[in-house]
């Protein structure tokens, strides 16, 4: 079992249109609504390709009613803790040249709801293998949450993969997370440095080692994957197609967390991952990969150990 954790989850709007202009009125082409949210994502891959899942997470408000419904009716097991604050939303608008994203911050959560949703997850751990622990932080929830849920998770013996950035991720590292996951930008604003060659990436990616990481797992878009581990620095790189990269990231975790469960080796983690992150981007919304793509560019993934 693979538990995807999902502090601060999200009712996706997603609108399509042909060029975003702003300051004037926008016609969408296109709209689609669903149960969203990083961990919500990864858990949708997840299930997608049948590996046991569930999404635990949080939700209140009508788009909380909204959130539950769909992971309803889409078949994903979750565990969903009651709050009284409303399930934020998210915005992306998709055109050509690229995706806009708007964010809202979340509802605030109470200690006793924070308590509550702790409870669950250490009830959660006896049945899992991995742990995703992926996204922002709401307001309320300790910003030292991340690196509680990880001690947690090490205490049960399940190994964890931590996809946040900054503080909450630094703060982490004390935990001693089984992969780290984040991208070019996200490495260069947690670690105060630029990043502008493989050499910036392995230097701040093994300042991320030292502080706590067993390995270190860095996204650099159509440029592929890095990753920094005991046995070696690995990159893999897919075919690279046009679409929606919203969810990309998301796949990619999902892909990680699949290969720490069946105790896959590096290179075939890192393959299947990077394939799966290339079929997401052919998806028109986060959450699901293009099955057929998917085949098709796991075959075209070049890998390499650095």
């Amino acid at each position: 079992m693979i538990l995807s954790i999902g502090l601060n989850p999200a009712v996706d709007v997603t609108y399509h249109v042909s060029t975003l202009t702003v300051g004037t009125t926008n016609r969408v082409n296109r709209a689609h609504a669903h149960a969203g949210g990083k961990a919500t994502n990864v858990a949708r891959v997840l299930h997608q390709l049948g590996e046991p899942v569930c999404l635990i997470s949080m939700a209140g408000g009508r788009t909380g009613d909204d959130f539950r419904a769909d992971l309803q009716s889409s078949g994903i097991p979750a565990e969903l803790v009651p709050i009284a604050g409303a399930t934020r939303r998210t915005v992306a608008v998709i055109d050509a040249a690229a995706a806009t994203l708007l964010n809202e911050p979340g509802p605030t959560v109470s200690r006793a709801e924070w308590r509550t949703f702790l409870m669950t997850y250490q009830m959660s751990l006896s049945r899992a293998r991995v742990v995703v622990l992926c996204g922002s932080i709401p307001p309320g929830v300790p910003t030292d949450a991340y690196q509680e849920l990880t001690e947690l998770a090490h205490s049960a013996g399940v190994m964890t993969i931590l996809d946040t950035e900054g503080p909450k991720l630094l703060k982490a590292l004390a935990a001693r997370p089984t992969v780290v996951k984040l991208n070019l930008e996200e490495l260069s604003a947690t670690m105060s440095r630029d990043v502008h060659d493989d050499a910036d990436l392995a230097a701040a990616a093994l300042g991320l080692r030292e502080r706590g990481a067993q390995a270190v797992v860095v996204s650099r878009g159509s440029d592929g994957v890095v990753a920094i581990t005991d046995s070696g620095i690995w990159q893999a790189v897919a075919t690279t197609i046009s679409g929606n990269p919203t969810g990309a990231g998301d796949a990619l975790a999902a892909g990680l967390a699949v290969g720490l469960a069946h105790g896959r080796e590096w290179e075939a983690i890192l393959i299947d991952a990077v394939a799966l992150a290339t079929a997401a981007v052919a998806v028109e919304v986060a959450g699901a990969v293009d099955v057929a793509v998917l085949e098709r560019v796991r075959t075209t993934v070049s890998r390499r150990p650095e």
